[in-house]
């Protein structure tokens, strides 16, 4: 039903920042400053975590390419926060009580934390390459509502670069009709660094999506999913998916925890029999 989205830390070098002028080297010089704070506060990141920080260099690599405008800087602060956000809550080991153990291992945690609220986290292992699960949650990831029966659509309403992009999402009713329709406008980024993927985002909005008539606008974040090869056997996949949703109108904690911990049960069970389909 619910989507999850991604975006990921930046090192700026000086060669780019000097030929940088106006809205673009102020937003670059602050979220530089923003990244290194965040760095500096960080308690201990893990391997994985470290190396992504370390070779990333997002907003060189973007500002290389083309000029940007205002709101597309925005949209990519946007997803840097989300980014940043996610990793931090990821890092920290302490206080994930467990919501479902299903029985082939997957499991759903989850932890409340003052300034997000409830998260939750799917740690499962897929049996199938980094590259394969990568190109399906990225590449095609407007065919979700084809293989994901809690997602009704996806839809890309911008792209800014090689990997930000902006999202319509429709979720579908769930049984019963227990919570009514919900749509999501998320900010979304997508980086691969080494044998690591980190997928962020957060919800935004966007000009060409306002509210929709029969749906309630909720609101994701920070989101995101980090995938690596299981070691010691590269053709499985372990996938890490952090969940914050808020889905707004009048709904029971109870309820909305059962959705929420449910949805990642099924995402992982959906994305395998995608994955297993004669022909990959």
């Amino acid at each position: 039903m619910l989507p999850a989205t991604s975006k990921l830390c930046a090192a700026i070098s000086y060669r780019h920042l000097r030929n940088m002028t106006g809205l673009r080297r102020q937003a670059a010089v602050a979220i530089s400053q923003e990244l290194s704070r965040l760095a500096r506060h960080s308690p201990g990141p893990s391997s994985w975590i470290h190396q992504v920080r370390r070779r990333s260099s997002l907003l060189s690599s973007r500002l290389e390419e083309k000029p940007f405008s205002e709101m597309e800087m925005s949209y990519i602060k946007q997803g840097e926060e989300a980014l940043q956000k996610s990793l931090r809550i990821l890092e920290d080991q302490n206080d994930w009580k467990t919501e479902t153990v299903a029985g082939n291992g997957d499991k759903v945690l989850s932890k409340v934390l003052p300034d997000v609220g409830k998260v939750f986290r799917l740690e499962v292992v897929v049996d199938q390459p980094l590259d394969t699960v990568y190109s399906e949650l990225v590449d095609n990831m407007e065919q979700m509502g084809d293989w994901n029966p809690n997602v009704k659509e996806v839809r890309i309403l911008e792209k800014i670069g090689k990997d930000t992009v902006i999202t319509h999402e429709k979720a579908a009713a769930t049984p019963g009709n227990i919570v009514g329709p919900r749509d999501f406008v998320s900010v979304r980024c997508s980086r691969r660094r080494g044998s690591t993927c980190v997928l962020a985002g957060m919800s935004t909005t966007h000009g060409a999506m306002p509210e929709q008539e029969g749906f309630i606008r909720a609101e994701n974040g920070p989101t995101c999913m980090v995938l690596r090869p299981l070691p010691g056997s590269p053709s499985q996949t372990r996938l890490t998916w952090l969940l914050s949703i808020d889905l707004k109108g009048w709904l029971p904690k109870t309820i909305i925890n059962q959705v929420l911990s449910q949805t990642q049960v099924d995402f992982a069970k959906h994305l395998r029999q995608r994955l297993a389909r004669p022909g990959l």
